[in-house]
């Protein structure tokens, strides 16, 4: 029934519909003018919801958050790659969600959690202080992003956006590997500083 949402978050064809009209145009303009607005209403509309998702699943809020900035990261860095033929924004966001949150249960050496558990199933709506927030945080991500160090911009970009390995960056940009993990390392902790450090 129209407005019922699936486990990914998202409705029903009526929504989907809707959803291709309304987010797929914010991620096209994400991906060919980098249009901080476009970005700013995607996180927006998804943070919250990403946010009570992997509270859900068990995550502290810490944690939780973390997933947040690393999925709308993720979003922004990758938004050529999204296929509005293989999928709404929303399967694809969540997708994304799920993925980073099963990484970070690999790297903690837990098990994964079952995609067809009913607790993988996003709450739909936050309160206003955490929009409020959510929208805040967006803000923040895409000032850190814009601060990094051009070195490390590229290797955030090719790791995050190309999908390339370690190894693969280091090959095309000629520089060491140890450099590559280095440069990336310093990225990712400069994002999550300034996050830290501005809330």
């Amino acid at each position: 029934m129209p407005g019922t949402l699936d486990k990914d978050g998202v409705g029903s064809p009526d929504a989907a519909r809707t959803d291709a009209d309304q987010f797929g145009g914010l991620v096209h303009a994400v991906a060919q003018n980098r249009d901080r607005t476009a970005f700013a209403a995607l996180f927006r509309h998804f943070a919250p919801k990403i946010l009570q998702y992997c509270l859900r699943l068990g995550a502290d809020r810490s944690t939780a958050e973390e997933l947040v900035q690393d999925v709308m990261l993720t979003v922004w860095l990758k938004a050529g790659s999204f296929d509005p033929a293989q999928a709404t924004v929303g399967t694809w966001v969540f997708t994304i969600a799920r993925n980073r949150r099963i990484d970070r249960l690999r790297k903690e050496m837990r098990p994964a959690p079952d995609p067809d558990d009913p607790a993988m199933t996003p709450a739909s709506l936050a309160t206003p202080e955490e929009t409020a927030q959510m929208v805040q945080s967006s803000r923040q991500l895409q000032d850190a992003i814009e601060t990094l160090a051009a070195n490390q911009s590229e290797v955030l970009r090719r790791s995050y956006f190309l999908e390339q390995t370690h190894e693969e960056i280091a090959e095309d940009t000629e520089v060491p590997l140890g450099t590559v993990k280095t440069r990336l390392r310093l990225a990712l902790s400069h994002l999550k500083r300034s996050m830290r450090d501005k809330a």
